[in-house]
């Protein structure tokens, strides 16, 4: 079963990080949450907000995966630290907040792809995801989608019940949903939402961004960017969003690329540009999430890639690479990057990254243990050594602001 330890590294991780290159503005420190792998189940999402104090409380929630099937998610648990990821409280389930409901001739609802975040202006630890349907534990193909959300209490310590934003198209946004994305909260307390969408349907997903309102117990939807779109794979979706230096960008998901777009208001945004490397190669990120670092008015993309000897994991979602991003050109640094968390034949695609603080941010993340192929469960005793070890990596910035 697994066990929440205290941090600790073994000796591969440790050199994995420590033989690649530094980069002179942040220092880095890789944590171990939680590690123990049965063959049935595996954690998965582990995402994290920080409810700031003299040391941030860091509120971490993650969900257990059926590894027999595709996309299979249980109640959200969480876990919490007070003293910087050096001791996590056991893991709690919240199934009656944030599990799983009965609809109408059988359907299972769930949330999922949730990420927590404090919001400054009420004072509230709020996460946000999306739904899933199953039917016999499958994944309705055609089905609806909404944004879901709940909101933490520190003093008891739970969730309030899961709830839906109401979207002014029912057409339009009939399967609609910000799961694994990124935030802006604005100073008067509106949130700008990416999330991804299409009507009963379509091919393709779009792109929109929500302006919404949050008073500390409901999230409202108030108005929304132009849509972006791609006619290629499934479109673009899983978008995450970040402002830096008066700007707004933008990263999406697409099956063969990631893309970039920027706004300078944070309501109209440019066309996607596939990442690419400043020297002009593509940066090799595909059909998986990326997502933000920003500190001092320097951009960093968090992404898996291929080229990195990594052909036998799944996707190429392992390791879990950070760089630098020319605001200016909108391509990646190839001289900045570093490996976040390491590879051990398990994927990292899905992740989240939490600013605990001025001094550091954390990006955190599960060894997903599914891989390609007719028996997708990869085995505890796999000979990569992975074991659905869940991850915070530290990232220490140097300049203390």
């Amino acid at each position: 079963m697994p066990r929440l330890l205290p941090p600790v590294l073994s000796v591969l991780l440790v050199l994995s990080v420590l033989l690649h290159a530094e980069d002179p503005s942040y220092d880095l420190k890789l944590e171990t949450v939680t590690q123990g792998y049965d063959g049935k189940t595996c954690w998965v999402h582990p995402r994290a907000g920080a409810i700031p104090g003299s040391t941030p409380t860091v509120v971490m929630t993650m969900q257990k995966l059926l590894l027999t099937g595709s996309d299979v998610f249980y109640a959200l648990n969480h876990t919490s630290s007070n003293d910087l990821a050096q001791t996590w409280t056991p893991l709690v389930e919240h199934d009656k907040t944030l599990g799983r409901r009965e609809e109408a001739n059988g359907v299972i609802v769930a949330t999922c792809d949730f990420t927590p975040k404090f919001h400054a202006k009420s004072g509230r630890l709020l996460g946000i995801g999306h739904t899933v349907r199953y039917s016999g534990d499958k994944v309705i193909h055609d089905r609806p989608r909404e944004t879901s959300f709940s909101v933490y209490d520190p003093q008891t310590a739970t969730w309030m019940p899961w709830t839906t934003m109401p979207m002014p198209d029912g057409v339009k946004f009939y399967n609609a949903g910000a799961g694994s994305v990124q935030r802006v909260d604005l100073e008067n307390g509106d949130i700008l939402l990416p999330i991804y969408f299409k009507a009963k349907g379509d091919k393709y997903y779009r792109v929109t961004v929500l302006r919404c309102s949050f008073d500390g117990t409901t999230l409202r939807y108030l108005s929304q960017s132009n849509d972006l779109g791609l006619e290629s794979g499934r479109g673009v979706y899983e978008p995450s969003l970040i402002k830096c230096a008066g700007r707004y960008f933008l990263t999406l998901r697409n099956d063969t690329a990631g893309y970039v777009s920027v706004s300078d208001d944070g309501q109209t945004f440019s066309e996607p540009k596939k990442w690419c490397w400043t020297t002009g190669e593509e940066l090799g990120n595909y059909n998986t999430q990326q997502h933000w670092v920003t500190h001092g008015g320097r951009l960093y993309l968090v992404y898996t890639r291929k080229g990195a000897n990594n052909d036998h994991v799944f996707r190429h979602r392992a390791p879990l690479f950070m760089a630098e991003v020319d605001q200016a050109t909108l391509t990646v640094k190839r001289d900045t990057e570093r490996v976040l968390v390491p590879e051990r034949g398990a994927r990292l695609g899905n992740f989240g990254v939490c600013e605990v603080s001025e001094n550091e941010t954390w990006v955190t993340v599960a060894e997903w243990m599914q891989k390609n192929g007719p028996d997708h469960v990869i085995k505890p005793d796999n000979k990569y050594g992975a074991d659905n070890s869940v991850y915070a990596a530290r990232i220490l910035w140097k300049d203390g602001k």
